[in-house]
């Protein structure tokens, strides 16, 4: 009887024993575990070329008549298609393009590779000397550009040019569209999770030289509309004494990629037209899937960012939606309760008034995107930093701001790249690409016809 009771007693017994022992363990591992490096933002600096690389709409048409390459039906859709695009006057060209008389057709290998030394190291130059750290205290490079492709690789460029050790590790990322940059900005993540007391320099950029697209094929030729010449340098440090000089701490970093479907997959691709010529082709898809990579995004964010109100009427909604207890709308969550700062890249005025529909932000919230586009154009992966710039010089940022960075691309992709600002950004201190015009902006762009819808013309083209 005694032996029974004690049976008993240690099967009562035994799987609080075997819990306990779990919790211990977890507990243990947790504590030994290390926990995440944090990640600074010590500054960072975009490029500015000269006036003299400025074009104006008008100009930017003329350019292109005189190469003899379009049709007129082609310019004149040019034509329409910037004097709603919500880009200005002065955005920046490569300097081939302004070679008298302009000969398009004979941009060369080391015209691209000039754009790329004056955008990069422009931007890198300036980075240093905002930091004053050393180019040989830099230990990871990670440098973004979706079409050109250099050998040497570019990053290789940079780390001969500054001359960095040899034990540096760098990365070239190409074909990887316009969300590379923050993507560029989660490898770095990375791998200063893994290397000690480190700096990580990270570059975006995009080459226009050898790209412009010399058919007709309106799918193909929007990407000479809006694209422009620009880049970006950023200085990421692990070190923890970098968290007093340093702008900003990385928070999240939440990267999205809908490849599996065929249409998200092929809606921007690179190819030749039926007459030879290689170009770009945006399809008429773009937009669906551009707003299903941003939506499943936002989803994986939403739980990182938003306060638990919000996350308890997302829910409470899905489920009244479920249940058809009520007949309501999908819940929209309000982002603004955990940003200060929403920064989207400029991919196009479509986007751009999506995102505000959908996201119900005012024309304030928007500001930064819109004059960034009217200013800069397109700069691909490189414009949500002009963006930031923007906010800097306006001296919007202000200590504990939380900034939301989101970038989508070809793929398709989305990444979104959530920092937090250490200390206020004084305005009066600030030296970047918009400190000599800040007071010009914003500028009014009501006077903007909505965007045309060139994918029906171009298909009623193909079909003709």
């Amino acid at each position: 009887m005694f032996n029974l009771l004690c049976f008993m007693d240690l099967t009562l017994i035994a799987p609080f024993l075997f819990c306990s022992t779990l919790i211990m363990i977890s507990l243990f591992i947790l504590i030994k575990s290390p926990s995440p490096k944090k990640i600074y933002m010590l500054d960072f600096a975009c490029y500015k070329p000269p006036m003299a690389q400025t074009m104006t709409k008008e100009g930017t048409v003329a350019r292109a008549r005189s190469t003899d390459w379009y049709k007129e039906e082609t310019l004149e859709f040019m034509q329409r298609t910037l004097e709603r695009s919500g880009l200005g006057d002065s955005t920046f060209f490569p300097e081939a393009f302004f070679k008298d008389p302009p000969d398009l057709s004979h941009l060369t290998l080391e015209d691209a590779r000039r754009e790329m030394e004056m955008s990069i190291f422009g931007a890198v130059d300036e980075l240093l000397a905002k930091t004053r750290v050393e180019s040989r205290e830099i230990g990871i490079v990670v440098v973004n550009c979706c079409i050109f492709c250099a050998v040497p690789s570019l990053s290789s460029m940079i780390v001969n040019r500054y001359r960095m050790r040899e034990g540096v590790i760098s990365y070239n990322l190409s074909g990887m569209g316009c969300t590379a940059g923050l993507t560029a900005i989660n490898l770095a993540k990375q791998l200063l999770q893994v290397h000690r007391g480190c700096y990580a320099l990270v570059v975006s950029t995009e080459s226009i030289t050898q790209n412009c697209y010399a058919g007709n094929d309106r799918s193909k030729f929007l990407i000479n509309c809006l694209f422009r010449l620009g880049g970006a340098a950023i200085l990421l440090s692990n070190r923890p004494s970098d968290q007093y000089p340093a702008k900003y701490q990385l928070v999240h970093t939440v990267h999205t990629h809908t490849a599996e479907f065929d249409k998200s997959y092929d809606c921007i691709s690179s190819g030749e037209d039926k007459e030879g010529h290689l170009g770009v082709t945006v399809t008429k898809d773009l937009l669906v899937a551009a707003i299903a990579a941003i939506q499943s995004n936002m989803t994986a964010l939403a739980p990182l960012v938003l306060p638990v109100s919000e996350q308890l009427r997302c829910v409470a909604c899905y489920v009244m939606r479920r249940l058809h207890v009520a007949n309501v709308g999908p819940y929209v969550p309000d982002f603004k309760k955990s940003f200060r700062h929403f920064l989207p890249h400029v991919g196009g005025k479509p986007v751009l008034d999506e995102l505000q529909r959908s996201l119900r932000l005012t024309e304030s919230d928007m500001e930064a995107s819109r004059m960034t586009l009217y200013r800069f154009g397109n700069t691909s992966s490189s414009s949500v930093w002009y963006e930031l710039a923007y906010a800097e010089a306006k001296g919007r940022v202000k200590r504990g701001d939380r900034v939301w960075q989101m970038a989508f691309g070809s793929g398709f992709k989305c990444c979104s790249v959530v920092w937090r600002a250490i200390r206020t950004v004084d305005r009066d201190q600030v030296m970047n690409v918009w400190s000599d015009e800040i007071d010009g902006f914003p500028v009014d762009l009501n006077n903007n016809s909505p965007f045309p819808y060139f994918f029906e013309s171009s298909e009623r083209t193909k079909s003709s």
